[in-house]
């Protein structure tokens, strides 16, 4: 029995749910996004560009453009070469533009930011250069202990209404989990104009070296038990809203796909496990995915999507509070070793 592992997300049908997913050391080399295609990925979201980016420009440009303004006019050398303005979006606008000559692959550009601003525009020209689609990457540590997390929603949201605005561009927004009510923030981003939610995003987190008296950072991969979150999460969200869901984070093998498109997911995203095994680990992911359809009588992917999402489960309360007294009286290590498996 053949089957059908196609899907669609932001609009777009994919040839799988099988994306990569943003990482810069997996999407800035045009070989390796060939690469990835001849694996069989479904898509690939670029690597993002950060609006401290942007700004560093802004800021480079009028330190260059102001020194020596009140020279003699005939001091052309104080002005540099247009190549150096805006070098870094620039360059990022023009790996969209090759990707797109090189890959038949959907592009998903990506924008990670803190605040509504100059640097928001910027998403305009991401769609001239050809991405099929972009993602917002919106996230800020407060610290502010004047900031209240009223204000903190609001500016998220402003940002995406800002975005929409000037895009027609597909549009997801990658989350955090660290919302009061997260069901509350997702209906408002949707309600703003995101096509699609990505849950969730995994933060970089410094580390002491207590030897050298240092923050450094030090960067984890993911593991299979890091997907639990965004299925329990995809699971309460899906059915009540109208965009796509993205699963990303903990994926290693074929059956935690299968766990996240049956909580929901439209599609998952891949990179710990492409980080540590390279684009030939996309091949392998999609045959594991098409064995267990066939060794289910699955015809389509499409039939597992939502099938066990909390709407839909012979029990919806198992998501919630009440699971966690079943969990922690059933717990047996033996059991939490072989769940995690090999990977």
């Amino acid at each position: 029995m053949s089957v059908d592992l196609s899907t669609t997300y932001l609009g777009l049908t994919l040839r799988s749910p099988l994306v990569v997913g943003a990482a810069a050391p997996l999407t800035e080399d045009l070989d390796q996004l060939k690469a990835f295609e001849d694996a069989g990925a479904a898509a690939v979201v670029l690597h993002s560009l950060f609006e401290e980016q942007i700004e560093q420009e802004q800021l480079d440009l009028h330190h260059h453009a102001m020194h020596g303004a009140e020279s003699y006019g005939e001091a052309l050398s104080y002005l540099p070469e247009p190549s150096l303005f805006h070098v870094g979006h620039e360059l990022y606008l023009r790996h969209i533009e090759q990707a797109r000559a090189r890959v038949a692959l959907p592009i998903i550009a990506s924008l990670n930011g803190t605040s509504p601003g100059q640097w928001v525009r910027f998403a305009r020209q991401i769609e001239q250069a050809g991405a099929d689609a972009l993602e917002l990457n919106i996230y800020s540590l407060p610290t502010d202990p004047e900031l209240s997390s009223a204000a903190i929603e609001n500016q998220v949201e402003e940002i995406v209404r800002e975005v929409r605005t000037e895009v027609k561009l597909p549009l997801a927004v990658k989350l955090s989990p660290f919302f009061t009510n997260l069901s509350a923030m997702a209906r408002r981003l949707v309600e703003a104009g995101a096509d699609g939610l990505v849950l969730f995003n995994r933060f970089y987190q410094p580390d002491i070296d207590i030897e050298e008296l240092e923050v450094r950072p030090n960067l984890l991969l993911s593991t299979p038990h890091d997907l639990r979150l965004p299925l329990r999460w995809i699971a309460l969200l899906h059915g009540r809203l109208q965009a796509d869901l993205a699963a990303s984070g903990g994926v290693h093998r074929g059956t935690d796909v299968v766990r996240l498109l049956m909580a929901g997911a439209s599609i998952t995203q891949v990179v710990g496990s492409l980080l540590r095994h390279g684009p030939a680990r996309l091949a392998s992911l999609e045959e594991e995915l098409a064995v267990w359809l066939q060794e289910h009588d699955y015809a389509t992917v499409r039939e597992l999507v939502g099938c066990m999402s909390q709407q839909r489960c012979p029990n919806p309360s198992d998501y919630e509070r009440a699971q966690y007294m079943r969990a922690i009286q059933s717990y047996r290590p033996a059991d939490a070793a072989a769940a995690l498996g090999p990977w």
